[in-house]
């Protein structure tokens, strides 16, 4: 049973710090697309990054570029999500999402991916 399962979300305030975690089971991660998704109340669902199955290369969303790093451990089925510097904007739930079929570019979208996490809860705020 293909499962993905996140962790890590929490209240933090901002200008801190928090990792998420993604791990995989039932299927193998090194093979496929890997995002971070993240959805605010009230808006939709927008891609944060993307690391792509083949070479490792990571692709983000303006609002969080040189604060947020998307990294894979294959050898824990994991892919991860550092975020640094956190805004009170950045408040939403995070997902995330994978795929076989994908390949990350500059451009990632809700219905390229197939699999999904449950989600976590971030809250930046003082």
């Amino acid at each position: 049973q293909v499962q993905l399962v996140e962790s890590g979300g929490g209240l933090v305030q901002p200008g801190g710090s928090l990792r998420l975690s993604c791990a995989a089971s039932g299927f193998t991660l090194d093979y496929f697309a890997k995002a971070w998704f993240r959805q605010a109340p009230g808006k939709e669902r927008e891609g944060v990054s993307c690391i792509s199955s083949s070479d490792g290369s990571t692709y983000y969303a303006d609002s969080v570029k040189g604060r947020f790093t998307i990294s894979r451990d294959n050898a824990k089925n994991t892919v991860y999500l550092q975020m640094n510097s956190l805004k009170p904007e950045d408040t939403a739930v995070y997902y995330c999402a994978t795929d076989h079929h994908f390949v990350c570019g500059s451009r990632w979208y809700e219905g390229d991916f197939g699999s999904w996490g449950q989600g976590t809860q971030v809250t930046v705020s003082s």
